[in-house]
């Protein structure tokens, strides 16, 4: 599929899509010291070269990764590419007002070749090493799969996947291909992630029987129906390769660029935004691996759109002697858990964002949305605690931390082999929202990827791509 030369207007110092491509890509490509292939197999970079990323969307969150990974001193930021030339006029506009301390970064940045499908980009740009996916979540996993079969290194953005399916999928042949990988959520990167693992580690609060999760998200619209209207593509958006591997239907602006998070098509809802950020801080410290059942309450939803606000109940089996079976339950919608007895009166319960609470047998430890500033509860306990040592590698930050991994030929931390199951344990909970009028209590064979007591819940593990579009 050919890209579209339609040029947004070259105002405001805005360069067009055509002058882009027109770039020469050997000048991107000679920023590496020595070619990849002389030193060794796809994927392979050696310590003293550049790692050569292209981008596959720069709005949102594409913007911010490009952002991070153009400030590692070891990155080649060699190609772009976005479905939408609004998006990609406005991330322009941005880098010609920001970078302008920085002339040789800015003049690599309008060098590189702009594309609107990732799968020419990938085709025809051989000096590529690794790719961010920063999409709408429908697309994560064609775009990551096909950059890890290419022997590409892959960043992808939160939540690794849209189907718990294409989550299993995406972990083996990251496995097969042993490319380096890494989801972005980086709360995961942070110190107060760090600081919940050592303190729980250290005994702080005993053995974790229970943990609560919640969010403010959504706040984007959820709980509507589909649009009807049919008002004509814009002419700088490619409709269909938005869709990607979605059934076709009429465009409507109520899809994106940022609503897409609600529409059960396209996103996954405010577990799938939030939930690899604040559950993170619970499956990470207690290893909490799959689930063994799982149940969903929430306000009414359509077949289209998420509900407003969910409760989602998940128990997990002993994992050796120090993890008893445990309980967690996520509260998303605004909706908080029961203010316990412990929390000094007026005290708020995370911040405002969303939060975590652990109850221990000995006693309680709280943290915020990202992790931040973890607390033991009620507060005369944090005085009298002893803190231990630091003893998990502090970490540059998830873009870093994966060029890093890349450069040494070393496991990211929130590689696919740890973000695809976490995903998973995540997306179970969209599909115990879908199944609660069955009024069951689903029950997960993880190992056999499937719902032993629900069988038609087995459905909604997966999606059937549009021809050419398939995992």
């Amino acid at each position: 599929m050919s890209r579209n030369e339609t040029s947004p207007s070259t105002n405001d110092g805005l360069i067009s899509r055509r002058q882009f491509i027109g770039a020469s890509a050997t000048a991107a490509a000679a920023f590496m010291i020595v070619p990849r292939y002389v030193l060794g197999g796809p994927g392979y970079i050696a310590p003293s070269d550049k790692v050569n990323i292209a981008f596959v969307g720069v709005g949102g969150k594409g913007r911010s990764d490009i952002s991070e990974c153009s400030k590692h001193p070891n990155a080649n930021l060699v190609a772009f590419c976005d479905v939408d030339d609004t998006q990609l006029a406005e991330f322009v506009k941005y880098v010609n007002e920001n970078v302008t301390d920085q002339p040789d970064l800015l003049e690599k940045f309008h060098k590189a070749p702009k594309y609107r499908d990732f799968r020419e980009m990938l085709d025809k740009e051989k000096s590529i090493d690794a790719i961010t996916v920063s999409t709408p979540d429908h697309n994560h996993a064609v775009i990551a799969a096909r950059g890890m079969r290419l022997g590409k290194h892959v960043f992808c953005q939160k939540p690794l996947t849209h189907t718990i399916a294409e989550a299993r999928k995406l972990t083996q042949i990251a496995k097969e291909t042993g490319v380096i990988t890494q989801m972005g959520n980086q709360g995961h990167a942070g110190e107060g992630g760090r600081l919940i693992n050592e303190w729980i580690w250290d005994g702080a609060i005993g053995k974790v029987h229970e943990v609560y999760c919640w969010t403010n998200r959504p706040i984007w619209p959820q709980g509507i129906e589909a649009p009807t209207d049919t008002p004509p593509i814009p002419e700088t958006l490619a409709w269909d390769l938005w869709l990607g591997p979605m059934k076709e239907r009429p465009y409507n602006p109520a899809y994106l660029p940022f609503a897409w998070r609600g529409w059960i098509d396209f996103g996954t809802g405010a577990i799938g935004d939030m939930g690899a950020h604040i559950i993170d801080h619970a499956y990470w410290p207690l290893n909490l691996g799959a689930p063994k059942t799982v149940q969903a309450s929430s306000t009414p939803f359509t077949k289209h759109s998420y509900p407003i606000a969910e409760m989602v109940t998940y128990t997990f089996p002993a994992r050796g002697e120090d993890y008893p079976e445990c309980k967690l339950t996520w509260f998303d919608g605004g909706i908080h858990p029961p203010r316990p007895e412990f929390l000094e009166p007026h005290r708020r319960l995370g911040d405002g964002g969303g939060g975590v609470l652990f109850l221990g047998d000995k006693g309680h430890l709280m943290c915020f949305t990202y992790g931040g500033s973890p607390r033991l509860v009620p507060e005369t306990d944090m005085k009298a605690y002893m803190r231990p040592p630091k003893t998990i590698p502090r970490s540059p930050g998830i873009h870093a931390e994966w060029i890093d991994a890349i450069l040494k030929g070393e496991k990211s931390t929130t590689d696919f082999s740890y973000s695809g199951p976490l995903t998973e344990m995540m997306l179970l909970g969209n599909i115990a929202m879908f199944m609660q009028s069955k009024n069951v209590i689903l029950e997960w064979d993880s190992e056999n990827m499937q719902f032993t007591n629900l069988p038609e819940a087995n459905e909604l593990l997966q999606i059937e791509y549009r021809e050419g579009w398939e995992l």
